[in-house]
């Protein structure tokens, strides 16, 4: 009943208020890794509170609140950044160790498979959202956010996950088997061997699977493999969905109107969910009693303002980093990396810079300026620095 719904509703904007006085305290803080964490937390939490009780006016101070954060946050990760990578004891879980912190110890102590789930660009959000639907099959052990690399790409974030390294010195040891930006050809054809290499680096000589599910027909083969994959110790499963959906964001007009906001946006994201083959499999790991850890390689943010970046005809193409020989850009707008080794990335020619993105703007030329404004804006993009893009899950469950 109305009335109801509207009591609901200002209790939760009542409560917002006094939460939005306490983030805009912290925000006036020196935030470390986990305080970033946590006032993440609480923003998407009041974002899917908010956007339940219908209440407009107060999710424009949300927004509000949500900008000036990833303000503040750009800031921190460019003071903070390669420092983690040159003093790994003081930084946050990335990457690169996810799956040495979180995936090694259950194998190494296994009390059934593992499921190793990885869905590419699943933002914290979206998965708070596909949560309720998975909870009812397993129980939720830990949910914990981590620290994507940059660029926040699954070029770079996913082979570093399945490596257990960075890229520069995945490079430096699989030279043939990493692919350069401005290089043809599939940039993350190695998982499985890099994965293995991992293991083997860990002391594990396991069985295990890897499958990477690009359509339904490939869907539907992995569900009726579940029940062989019992005999692994690890099964490790890739599923591209959101990735596509965020790039077709920007390619057809029917997924941008669908798509058009946050809101609508995750509710695409669980339509899709609930009507996969990926709830099936899960749902059959959980029937078998598997234990499951799903993940992501990074997130994504949706971009409003546009930055402008001159290079030569050799820079990569994607909206939220930019890498190449004398870049020229607008220094404000911008984590700027001149020396690629700090980072941890691969050095394609001797001036090489490396750009990243901050707040929610994206990189358009100015001979194209006009048009690139027109069509990016508003859609959703990755490889740059932000709460969205950086910050995300890793959640262990087991069947109930």
């Amino acid at each position: 009943n109305l009335d109801t719904s509207r009591l609901v509703s200002e209790k939760t904007t009542s409560k917002y208020q006094q939460e939005f006085r306490e983030i805009g305290m912290m925000l006036g803080d020196n935030l470390d890794e986990d305080e970033w964490k946590n006032l993440y937390k609480k923003l998407v939490y009041w974002e899917l509170e908010l956007e339940k009780s219908k209440e407009s006016g107060m999710e424009e101070i949300l927004i509000m609140q949500k900008n000036e954060a990833n303000a503040q946050f750009g800031k921190f990760v460019e003071r903070n950044y390669i420092d983690w990578l040159e003093h790994p004891e003081n930084a946050p879980t990335l990457s690169h160790n996810l799956f040495k912190k979180h995936v090694i110890p259950e194998l190494k102590d296994p009390k059934a498979p593992v499921f190793f789930v990885v869905i590419d660009n699943l933002r914290y959000d979206q998965w708070r959202i596909l949560r309720p639907l998975i909870t009812s099959d397993y129980w939720v052990d830990e949910e914990e956010l981590f620290y994507s690399i940059l660029p926040t790409t699954t070029q770079y974030s996913r082979n570093a996950i399945f490596a257990g390294m960075m890229p520069a010195e995945i490079e430096r040891r699989f030279p043939d088997k990493w692919i350069n930006d401005e290089e043809e050809g599939g940039r993350n054809m190695h998982e499985e061997f890099f994965l293995e290499e991992q293991l083997k680096r860990n002391g594990l000589d396991i069985k295990f699977s890897y499958n990477k599910v690009l359509n339904v027909s490939y869907g539907n083969k992995v569900l009726r493999e579940v029940p062989s994959m019992f005999n692994n110790e690890l099964n490790v499963i890739v599923y591209n969905f959101v990735d596509m959906l965020s790039h077709a964001r920007t390619d057809t007009q029917v997924v941008k109107e669908l798509a058009g906001d946050e809101a609508a946006y995750r509710s695409v994201v669980r339509s899709w969910f609930e009507h996969s083959t990926l709830l099936n499999i899960l749902k059959e790991i959980a029937a078998r009693g598997g234990k499951l850890i799903i993940t992501t390689d990074h997130g994504s943010i949706r971009v409003k303002e546009a930055s402008k970046v001159v290079g030569d005809k050799e820079v990569n193409t994607n909206l939220r980093y930019k890498q190449g020989k004398s870049l020229n850009y607008q220094a404000k707008d911008v984590f700027a990396v001149t020396n690629p080794a700090d980072a941890h990335l691969p050095k394609v020619n001797v001036s090489q810079t490396y750009v990243f993105a901050k707040d929610d703007t994206f990189f358009a030329y100015p001979n194209n300026y006009n048009h690139y404004v027109k069509y990016y804006k508003d859609t959703f993009q990755h490889g740059g620095i932000s709460l969205e893009e950086m910050l995300i899950p890793i959640v262990k469950l087991s069947a109930r």
